[in-house]
């Protein structure tokens, strides 16, 4: 079957089908610079400002600043930039900005899934409404001939919308389980990399408060 037979035997729900895989490989793409963009340069860039912020905290606030389209920067940036927090304000700093950070991790998931859900109907739907079209041109008592061929050629034609609907909500899934990956993978580094940012500030903090201690002597 050629392309166009093919789109055609779909029938009425292939517009919609052929719409929801443009609109899938769209965001897809973007999801896949988005990801690829961060898991090459995040790790290596917020290890080195966990080193320089031992060291140097206002430059550390620098290198943030110029890498503020990385989650992970963004979050530490809420924190760093209070002025003389507590290092509970500092660590409930660090949540609040994570937990703003996750609508954009998790980006155009609710897309996906609507497409993922449903596809596979539309599919049935076209399947449905095929076979209809089909058994109404065969006449009652007829068993063979030219009609029974028309209806066994429709029938086959009415599941193409079927396999269009669930070759779009696999190539969907398949990609969704990916970014969701990602996601889990980024929460956890969000935890791990905001408790070592948090103990390095708790650290300096006490360091701070040595000098009046003794100075109370």
């Amino acid at each position: 079957m050629q392309i166009s037979n093919f789109f055609a035997a779909g029938g009425v729900v292939a517009w919609p089908l052929i719409a929801f895989s443009v609109l899938a490989i769209a965001l897809i793409v973007e999801r896949l610079v988005f990801w690829l963009r961060i898991n090459r340069r995040q790790p290596k860039v917020i290890r080195d400002i966990l080193k320089v912020y031992q060291q140097d905290p206002n430059l550390a606030v620098h290198r943030l600043r110029q890498n503020a389209n990385l989650p992970l920067a963004r979050v530490f940036l809420e924190a760093l930039e209070l002025d003389n927090p507590t290092p509970e304000e500092f660590r409930l700093a660090l949540e609040s900005a994570a937990q703003a950070e996750l609508p954009h991790l998790k980006r155009f998931n609710t897309v996906f899934e609507t497409i993922i859900s449903v596809s596979p109907l539309l599919g049935l739907l076209g399947t449905i409404l095929g076979l209809i079209t089909a058994f109404s041109s065969l006449t009652i008592g007829e068993v063979g001939g030219e009609n029974t061929t028309a209806v066994t050629g429709g029938i086959s034609e009415a599941l193409v919308s079927t396999v269009m609907g669930l070759v779009v909500a696999i190539f969907t899934l398949l990609f969704t389980n990916l970014f969701r990956g990602n996601y889990q993978r980024q929460l956890a580094l969000i935890q791990e990399y905001g408790g070592q940012l948090e103990l390095l500030y708790r650290r300096r903090s006490e360091q701070k408060e040595q000098p009046d201690y003794a100075s109370t002597r």
